[in-house]
């Protein structure tokens, strides 16, 4: 069961069999198993401390809410994968570093939350349980059953959602004079290959073939040909192909996405450069397998128009932008902040 929460910085909670395990704020989202029968509280588990920020303790319970944020399909795979778990740990340790620096920039300024917004958030969070059962389950598997713990979390969670906003999230917007300027200050990026689109329908021989076989793989694509030949649209080529197509792209109606000239094979090259969207080609031979190939399109190579990748970049630049500033903010809490790990 999945319980969305509207704030950045909660540290939400998976419940996994061991007990109470913790993902972090970074998904607004609690995982728990489905109900079987009244939810039970989960067993406490004492926190060992990993760091120390400023003083500030955090836990290994803070650090794995972290990593099952980062890698959230941990429960699937009965925890982080070995080969994963290195550099998972050390983005965790990084984000909860980072979320409290922030935090105590908040506190630092004298930020504050309204009762008001406590209020609505505190009820949008109960709104997510299903049974009151489950509400104080949670309350005494993590907050000792402790309204003014809970309330603590949320409201360290919503200064660290405000200082974000001001100091990332609204410094983030890009301009459209600004992506006109990155479009234009990188041409290379937007260049792209000659390509073409087709369909395709091949006859693979068996592997050592002996002389009958492969005239008999002759014989049925020459058979393959003409009944391609008759084909009008891309749907009737397609179904052709897979019906009768030995390639993998016969599950795909034979077609294959734009592809650059130099994956090609030169047969295939050459015919495509004589032909025309709709056309078929004669039968082409490469090695002992028989190729036939529908043109969709063929794009020159060249550099994009800027109308055609706008959206692409309106969506694209904030996210950069957002990630730089964050960088800077991060390096900037760290100057003269005392981390240790412990």
């Amino acid at each position: 069961m999945k319980y969305n929460f509207p704030m950045f910085g909660f540290l939400l909670l998976t419940f996994v069999a061991a007990g109470a395990q913790v993902a972090s704020h970074t998904p607004t989202v609690f995982t728990q198993p489905p109900a079987q029968g009244p939810a039970k509280p989960a067993p406490m588990v004492m926190a060992k401390p990993v760091v120390s920020v400023n003083g500030s303790v955090l836990t290994d319970t803070d650090l794995v809410r972290e990593e099952y944020a980062i890698f959230p399909y941990a429960r699937q795979h009965n925890g982080i994968p070995k080969d994963l778990e290195p550099g998972i740990r050390e983005g965790a340790l990084k984000m909860i570093i980072f979320e409290e620096l922030v935090y105590q920039e908040a506190l630092h300024r004298k930020m504050t939350i309204s009762a008001a917004t406590m209020r609505h958030a505190e009820v949008d969070f109960r709104k997510q349980f299903a049974t009151p059962e489950e509400f104080n389950a949670l309350m005494q598997s993590e907050f000792q059953g402790s309204e003014h713990l809970l309330q603590e979390k949320i409201r360290r969670s919503l200064l660290i959602d405000a200082l974000l906003k001001t100091e990332v999230d609204n410094k983030s917007t890009v301009s459209p004079d600004e992506i006109r300027a990155y479009y234009d200050k990188n041409p290379a990026r937007f260049q792209h290959p000659e390509t073409f689109t087709f369909q395709s329908i091949s006859i693979f021989p068996p592997a050592n073939a002996t002389a009958n076989q492969v005239k008999e793989g002759r014989t049925r694509a020459e058979q393959a040909l003409r009944q391609a030949k008759a084909t009008k649209t891309v749907e009737e080529f397609g179904t052709l192909a897979e019906k009768i197509s030995d390639d993998d792209y016969r599950v795909m109606m034979g077609e294959h996405k734009p592809a650059p000239v130099d994956q090609l094979a030169p047969q295939v090259v050459k015919a495509l450069l004589a032909m025309k969207p709709g056309e078929v080609s004669d039968l082409l031979q490469i090695e002992q397998a028989y190729t036939i190939v529908r043109l969709k399109e063929h794009t020159p190579a060249g550099k994009a128009k800027f109308d055609d990748v706008k959206a692409q970049l309106e969506k694209e630049l904030p996210q950069i932008k957002k990630n730089q500033i964050r960088t800077a903010l991060d390096k900037k809490l760290r100057q003269d902040a005392k981390i240790e790990a412990m």
